[in-house]
């Protein structure tokens, strides 16, 4: 492979990202998937950059939200994936959820457009030579796991769950009210509350059902932000009214807040079909069909697709990958997205997008970016590679990005400055980026 060409393995989010961000910048990409002759357990479309969920991508509140701050510091730096995102959205209140087609197509079509990248549809047995970015996501398996495994150990694995969606026909709406939480949103969400009677037999029933088979499967290792309803029902019958099911700041029509109450989100911009918010699961699909139906609402409910598990494997990072993600042992190649131990699709691709310019720089024989944690990309580059000995995956949140210097009580006003600090600095890059990577 040629030097000034590089290699990216995967084209998911973290590696549609890296490749339209190098292309952008002249760089030539060679971008390999195993799409379409091949399909991970998780997926089913011949688009690149497929996503399980309409609302994966979490909050839109740059100032109050360090997943929406991500999403902004994403923004300015230049994201495939957030325009994409910011094309397609449905309305989901301050959530930015996506038409998961529309969404696809738009950087299938962004990638397949570029003149700088060439797409082969091949399974990778090995990480590559030269110049590459891995981002094979969190089912990387077959020869290439092997050679990971072989030459850098250290992998861990945990779960992940998707929850099911319905198909709006068969939702019965008398036994619904439209609303958002505290009244933030413009009726976004189909809520279908239960009495405490109906909410403690869900609960007994949703505890006693039978799980799908899991091989080497060790509930220990689930991840807290993905863990599957039946799991959280059986740490106490109260669980789900402080967790999935709280009907904290929602009131129906008459004024009355609901004992518990499940909220249905809008899965595509036709509203044609609705997932169950917070629900991943890994019951059998006919007990997804029994239980779930015990939900007023759903009684007659369609299933369009039932929750599902799969196993998730990332790197234990600040063994093997040095501060720009690269590999400790060889500085060309760099790893992108869930593998390397970020946790969520807008984290994913944000490594994707910081790997592209680590790797940009390196190739142009430039300096590298000084990161650090007052930007929140900082931050997860500083949590993969910094040493940790129990090291874990991580979400975009305020826990790690680096104090403000001096106390602040109002937690509002906080989470603004932090916010403020953040984009100020990105700005700073945005534009140390511009001058060095100016064709």
């Amino acid at each position: 492979m040629a030097e000034n060409v590089v290699t990216i393995v995967g084209a998911g989010l973290a590696g549609c990202e890296a490749a339209h961000f190098l292309a952008k910048h002249g760089i030539r990409v060679r971008l390999a998937d195993i799409k379409p002759k091949k399909f991970t357990p998780a997926h089913s479309s011949e688009k690149l950059a497929e996503l399980v969920c309409s609302n994966s991508l979490k909050s839109n509140d740059v100032f109050g939200n360090a997943c929406g701050l991500l999403k902004e510091e994403m923004r300015k730096l230049g994201s495939l994936v957030i325009a994409a995102a910011d094309a397609t959205r449905v309305p989901a209140g301050g959530a930015l959820a996506v038409d998961r087609e529309a969404f696809s197509a738009y950087i299938t079509d962004a990638i397949a457009q570029n003149e700088n990248i060439e797409y082969v549809c091949e399974e990778a047995e090995r990480i590559p030579a030269g110049y590459a970015i891995v981002a094979t996501g969190p089912l990387t398996q077959g020869a290439l796991a092997e050679d990971i495994q072989k030459r850098l150990g250290g992998n861990l694995a945990f779960y992940d769950a998707a929850a099911p969606i319905v198909s709006a026909q068969s939702i019965d709406y008398a036994h619904t009210f439209v609303a958002d939480r505290y009244g933030k949103g413009s009726g976004d969400y189909v809520n279908c509350p239960l009495t405490r009677e109906e909410y403690e037999a869900f609960v007994e029933a949703l505890t006693a059902a039978e799980r799908a088979e899991q091989h080497a499967f060790d509930k220990r290792d689930v991840f807290e932000g993905c863990m599957p309803v039946e799991i959280m029902a059986s740490r106490g019958k109260d669980t789900l009214r402080f967790g999935m099911l709280k009907p904290v700041g929602l009131y129906d029509e008459n004024g009355r807040r609901p004992y518990a109450v499940l909220q249905l989100r809008k899965e595509n911009l036709a509203g044609t079909a609705y997932n169950l918010v917070g629900f991943q699961t890994n019951l059998k699909f006919s007990e997804q069909k029994r239980v779930f139906s015990m939900i007023p609402a759903l009684k007659n409910a369609e299933f369009l697709r039932y929750g599902v598990m799969h196993r998730n494997t990332f790197l234990n990072g600040p063994q093997v990958l040095g501060p720009d993600s690269s590999l400790k042992e060889d500085g060309k190649v760099f790893f992108a997205g869930q593998i390397t131990g970020v946790e969520g699709y807008v984290e994913s691709a944000a490594s994707g997008l910081l790997a592209a310019i680590a790797c940009a720089l390196k190739l142009r024989g430039e300096q590298p970016i000084v990161w650090d944690a007052r930007t929140v990309c900082g931050a997860l580059l500083r949590h993969i590679s910094a040493p940790n000995e129990d090291f874990q995956p991580m979400n975009a949140n305020y826990g790690v990005l680096e104090p403000l210097p001096e106390h602040v009580r109002d937690k509002a006003l906080k989470k603004k400055m932090l916010a403020e600090r953040s984009l100020a600095r990105i700005g700073e890059i945005a534009a140390e980026l511009e001058e060095k990577l100016r064709a």
